[in-house]
């Protein structure tokens, strides 16, 4: 038997499940099982509450109505679900698409498709050093012939919180709708006004406490008939995307909303981020030279320290952190794929520099004792880094 404990510090890739939520889940795998679709006896109904409430907690956390919520499989459908559905019921003349360049994989191969198999324009807005939107090129850019603009309002890999106010300020002369991936907001920022700004949101449960295999798409009510459903069948959700909800996790996603959004949740964003200050000033104290990649000020998401250790290769100081540090060289969703993070490319990094970068991401449970051992763990995954390149 294993004698460690792995110390968690990948938290932008998954959240481990809040036992809050856990808890409001459990009575749907149990008696309270029933189909939410099942209209005719009073077990349906209930579970048809559950869901409708969850849906009304998603709802008001954001600024939307219970309505406007579509659940999903999780963000990446739901980023599907408003591109293509946006495009195949695009007004005439409305054929240019413009996403961020540091959007999340699953936006950037959407926009691909859109492109290359449905003659869209797609034109990628370039960003600052610190991840920041570029807004006079986007301003300069948005014209009556864009029929959708994507910009994340957390990015997942280096952190970066955009104005979604001041984007949305850009779009709104030219009716432009903002679809904004907030898969990563909840756990960084105040998103009560987020439906205010952006008329397409992308959420993803498992991302703030909640369970995998389940996120949801805010729709403005305005843009239901101008949706193109991607799943097809019984008609529900409003005829957007159709087959059974899956209770429990639309409860548990319900819950975890209510518990990221609660009136800790600020003092809770407070506290993640000094932890990561002291990680990053253990390191530096420590004796290593660490760059942090994005952006410097209050813009950066809490829990997040993208970190870049020059002459170094990220991989090996993974491997040698196993098993006892969990963190990452990039996004989840590209892992397996040998080539340097676009988005560390979009900011300016060079693939050297790319590749000699780590994301560090903490969140509700880490401890003040397991900042210190991380960062005490990496001076010596450095150290014997050092060693081997030295022989």
């Amino acid at each position: 038997m294993n004698d460690f404990r792995t110390i968690y510090a990948d938290y932008q890739a998954t959240t481990p499940v809040d036992p809050r939520v856990q808890e409001r889940m459990a009575q749907y795998w149990g008696n309270s099982f029933g189909n939410p679709h099942s209209s005719d006896h009073v077990v349906g109904w209930q579970a048809y509450e559950a869901v409708q409430g969850a849906a009304s907690s998603i709802a008001t956390a954001i600024g939307g109505d219970t309505d406007e919520i579509i659940f999903t499989s999780g963000a990446t459908e739901a980023n599907n679900l408003a591109l293509f559905g946006l495009a195949r019921r695009a007004p005439p003349g409305r054929n240019r698409i413009l996403v961020s360049a540091v959007e999340h994989k699953c936006v950037l191969a959407s926009s691909s498709v859109l492109a290359s198999q449905e003659r869209f324009a797609v034109e990628l807005i370039p960003v600052h050093r610190d991840g920041m939107i570029d807004l006079s090129a986007l301003e300069a850019a948005a014209d009556d012939k864009v029929l959708v603009v994507s910009v994340m309002a957390v990015n997942n890999e280096v952190g970066t919180i955009q104005s979604m106010s001041r984007i949305s300020e850009i779009l709104s002369p030219q009716n432009i709708p903002l679809h904004c991936d907030a898969a990563q907001a909840p756990c960084a920022m105040d998103v009560s006004d987020l439906a205010k700004h952006a008329d397409l949101i992308s959420l993803s449960a498992h991302k703030m406490y909640g369970p995998q295999g389940i996120g949801a798409l805010f729709i403005r009510r305005e843009l239901h008939d101008g949706i193109e459903p991607m799943i097809y069948g019984g008609g529900q959700q409003n005829d957007l995307r159709s087959g059974t909800l899956p209770l429990p996790l639309c409860a548990g996603m319900g819950a975890a909303f209510e518990f990221v959004t609660n009136t800790d949740a600020a003092s809770e964003r407070r506290r993640i981020a000094l932890q990561r200050d002291r990680f990053i000033s253990f390191l530096i104290d420590g004796g290593a030279r660490v760059v942090l990649n994005g952006p410097t000020s209050a813009c950066r998401h809490p829990g997040n320290a993208n970190l870049r250790f020059d002459g170094y290769d990220a991989h090996s100081i993974i491997g040698k952190l196993q098993p006892l540090l969990a963190a990452s060289t990039g996004a989840a969703c590209a892992s397996g794929v040998p080539e340097p993070s676009h988005v560390l490319h979009a900011i300016g990094l060079t693939t050297e520099e790319s590749n000699a970068s780590i994301r560090f991401s903490f969140g509700r449970f880490t401890t003040d004792e397991e900042i210190k051992t991380a960062a005490g763990l990496v001076l010596q995954a450095l150290q014997s880094v050092s060693s081997a390149m030295s022989r």
